[in-house]
């Protein structure tokens, strides 16, 4: 401001940060356990029968973030050819690239703990 002269792509690049922010942490507290879960859940179950609710819960949230994936890749192939408004030299396509990476890479989270999980039940 001093210059004279605002900075127009603040706001836009701001929200893509949120964004960026928000999938690659949960990214991170899924693969430091932190994310949010139900532990009191299966914590009165049975061995047996918790290894069993970790595997159901672990199918559904893989299958989640595979559908939250595929979609983010068809939002890829629409936007592709597209440039931010306010930073005309970044492809829209490289913006929104964290839905798709981001829901792999929770996948890919999910699962290198599942036998960690599955391990560590008495």
């Amino acid at each position: 401001r001093k210059a004279g002269a605002a900075l127009v792509w603040y706001d836009e690049l701001a929200s893509i940060m949120l964004a960026w922010l928000t999938y690659y942490g949960a990214c991170l507290a899924a693969m430091k356990h932190a994310h949010i879960g139900f532990p009191k859940f299966t914590a009165g179950a049975s061995p047996k029968l918790r290894a069993s609710l970790v595997v159901v819960r672990e199918v559904l949230v893989v299958g989640f973030f595979l559908s939250v994936a595929w979609a983010g890749w068809q939002v890829q192939q629409i936007l592709w050819g597209t440039y931010l408004v306010s930073m005309p030299s970044i492809p829209t396509a490289v913006a929104h690239s964290v839905i798709p990476l981001g829901a792999l890479l929770f996948v890919v989270s999910e699962l290198s703990v599942l036998a960690e999980k599955l391990g560590n039940d008495p």
